[in-house]
């Protein structure tokens, strides 16, 4: 079996990816519950109804679902039947930027990221949704329109992959946050109903980015999957440790307080994701460069499964 890179990934690993939905389902099927914790999706929100027929009012119906028009011509009790979508747009805006060219352990956040972004990608072909998608860096957002076939999928892997075999440099300098731009963008192009799969760096949430999100949730349904590696939340204890980049040198002494004071900063990060979908009503699911991506999906799901049944 071939090995995925550390470092980066191409389109051969992504497509390879398909494969391992046979051990995890992200989407729930109709009338059944997702193993995965959040991801119970609603397919009555929005536009997750279409039109069918019109027919004489019977005990039981709706009255939300009259239809006063032919009511009144006919003289009758009318009331629209409605069924469900068969197909839901949804749009994975993934980042592939220098922000995620990094990891203490296992791949790269870029790598996993594209990971990820693949399962969900794969998850929501066999859904059978309308998939687009976003793939973004810090200086250009790439837009895959919707389609609800195979070639959308590919063609969105294709996009992932060159993106991340771009990155070849770790960051040097100070870099805007590239979430802004993306979430400007999927707010122009969203409309109601549709599910936004975000996957980005976790310190990219700030008040700016929050408001946007907010703006968001307002009519599409969000999953957040922030990003993370194991240094970004807790310091070793190393001393005086010494940092070079290109001419660059850092020097920081890595004692109690330092430590504290790193831990609390990345603590702070996690419970502003939390709060934030909390008050979203947005399933979020953490990821880290510890662990591969499936993995973490199948102990997220083991977990679930394990609450539901002693809630029993």
């Amino acid at each position: 079996m071939r090995m995925q890179g550390r470092t980066h990934v191409d389109l051969h690993d992504l497509l390879a990816m398909r494969h391992d939905l046979q051990q995890i389902e992200l989407f729930n099927a109709p009338l059944q519950r997702s193993p995965l914790l959040g991801l119970q999706r609603s397919r009555l929100r929005g536009r997750g109804m279409d039109f069918d027929q019109v027919r004489a009012y019977q005990s039981g119906d709706d009255a939300r679902s009259i239809d006063w028009r032919v009511t009144a011509r006919t003289g009758e009790v009318h009331t629209k039947v409605l069924h469900e979508e068969r197909e839901r747009p949804t749009c994975i805006a993934v980042e592939q930027s220098l922000h995620l060219f990094f990891a203490s352990t296992g791949c790269f956040k870029s790598v996993l990221a594209a990971q990820v972004a693949s399962l969900f990608a794969w998850a929501s072909l066999k859904h059978n949704d309308r998939l687009s998608g976003l793939v973004f860096d810090h200086q250009h957002v790439r837009y895959i329109p919707a389609r609800s076939n195979q070639h959308s999928v590919l063609q969105l892997l294709q996009t992932i992959a060159d993106a991340n075999q771009r990155l070849q440099h770790p960051m040097r300098d100070s870099l805007d946050n590239p979430l802004i731009e993306v979430l400007t963008q999927a707010l122009r192009l969203s409309r109601s109903g549709s599910l936004l799969i975000l996957i980005c760096n976790e310190r990219h949430l700030n008040e700016q980015s929050s408001t946007l999100l907010r703006r968001l949730a307002k009519h599409t349904e969000l999953i957040l999957l922030p990003l993370s590696d194991p240094l970004e939340h807790e310091l070793p204890n190393l001393g005086q440790a010494h940092f070079v980049l290109g001419d660059n040198h850092l020097s920081i002494n890595t004692d109690t307080q330092t430590r504290q004071a790193w831990r609390s900063l990345g603590q702070s990060y996690q419970t502003a994701w939390q709060t934030l979908a909390q008050q979203l009503g947005a399933a979020l699911i953490p990821f880290s460069t510890a662990r591969p991506a499936l993995e973490q999906l199948q102990a997220l799901s083991a977990q679930h499964a394990s609450a539901t049944g002693s809630a029993r």
